[in-house]
């Protein structure tokens, strides 16, 4: 240990002198973090996004064995069932807060490039103010039941043409006349666009729901909805965690992008690597006298594998700082919007430890081969190079 201490106090004090080669090194390892951290804050910021709203007083009715809202079938009189089960809370009239939704795809065309997509429009019973509290209009109203209306949130008017108050979007049945924008809490970045369940039934020719939303009189409240639900098979429903739903719905989603991120890291830290094992042995080379009398006077080859390792992962370490430090100042709370999906990119400490962690690996891997090579220079062979 006496040796190994000496010997990477010796290495690190030299460092000043083969500063070219330090500056590739962390260069190289920074721009690798740097990748990493600001794809993985995709991810992170997406979540972010999605999970904005989301209260453990909320749970979502699906029929039994559905995976998301897009399997589940919840016939009209189950829907209205529902509301009288125990643990839902009532407003202030005394109903059951328990809004049944359901979906349909209809075309929007996107505002920059023109291009028309899918896009769901949700079809929602009353009780959706009581639900979701977090909904604040901007500009006009709620929709009126009977009527073709919409209400869109400013992420559709702002990314969607058509969906500004005012506006007539185009469906079946004819135009329907959008009579509100609003946000929606700490998602604002998502695209929501409401409609009479009744009125959209009639439309598209539909006759169940796709869930029920319930809110519920607290938390604990989940265990004893979830009972009453399981002890009547005859509904063929099931409760549902609000944040599991979500959860579930962006795993396909953020399952792309760690993909892509680890993928392109993997490719950025394999360059940065070699990068660094090529600035370690133009390193060790210049060093060869240094070693060979240092093995001369007894220091042991254990000794000068580790010191020359630690030295690799310690120059890892500014590398990995600069990196996360680049993708925080670059890209933290950058917008994105793929798929019409809009959130700010989120670098996050969990994900700079990620990046901390890839450095020091690139630094380990980078440093192997020269510390075995430093380690094996013979005495005297390395003395007559000289």
């Amino acid at each position: 240990m006496k040796q190994y201490w000496a010997l990477l106090c010796m290495n690190l004090a030299g460092l000043p002198q083969r500063f070219g080669l330090v500056l590739t090194i962390v260069i190289g390892v920074g721009c690798a973090v740097g990748v990493l951290v600001s794809m993985l804050a995709m991810g992170a910021g997406a979540r972010r996004e999605a999970m904005g709203n989301v209260r453990p007083d909320r749970a979502v009715i699906l029929s039994t064995g559905a995976l998301g809202p897009g399997q589940s079938s919840i016939p009209k009189n189950v829907a209205t069932l529902i509301g009288g089960e125990p643990g839902i809370r009532r407003n202030a009239a005394g109903k059951p807060v328990a809004p049944a939704q359901l979906f349909v795809f209809v075309q929007a065309r996107d505002r920059v490039s023109g291009a028309r997509i899918g896009f769901p429009v949700i079809g929602v019973t009353a009780g959706l103010s009581d639900y979701s509290p977090e909904l604040h209009l901007t500009a006009g109203r709620l929709f009126q039941p009977g009527l073709r209306e919409l209400i869109a949130s400013n992420s559709c008017a702002h990314n969607y043409a058509d969906f500004t108050r005012g506006d007539r979007h185009a469906m079946r049945g004819g135009d329907w006349q959008v009579v509100g924008n609003f946000d929606m809490g700490n998602s604002a970045g998502t695209c929501v666009v409401f409609a009479d369940a009744d009125v959209v039934q009639g439309t598209f020719s539909r006759t169940d729901y796709n869930q029920v939303n319930v809110m519920l009189e607290s938390a604990a409240s989940f265990e004893v909805l979830s009972r009453a639900l399981k002890a009547n098979p005859g509904m063929h429903v099931e409760a549902r965690h609000e944040a599991d739903l979500v959860e579930e719905d962006m795993k396909g989603f953020t399952g792309i992008l760690k993909f892509v991120s680890y993928f392109v890291g993997s490719i950025m830290a394999a360059a940065a690597t070699l990068a660094a094992a090529n600035s370690l042995y133009a390193m060790i080379d210049g060093r060869r006298r240094e070693l060979a009398t240092l093995r001369a006077l007894g220091f042991g080859a254990r000794a000068v594998t580790a010191s020359v390792l630690t030295e690799s992962i310690l120059l890892a370490l500014p590398g990995a700082l600069l990196g996360a430090a680049l993708a925080w100042v670059l890209f933290n709370g950058f917008t994105a919007s793929p798929f019409g999906f809009t959130f700010h990119l989120a670098v996050t400490g969990p994900i700079v430890a990620i990046g901390v962690s890839w450095a020091l690996a690139m630094g380990l891997l980078g440093g192997v081969l020269p510390a075995v090579r430093a380690a094996r220079i013979p005495v005297t062979v390395a003395l007559r190079a000289v």
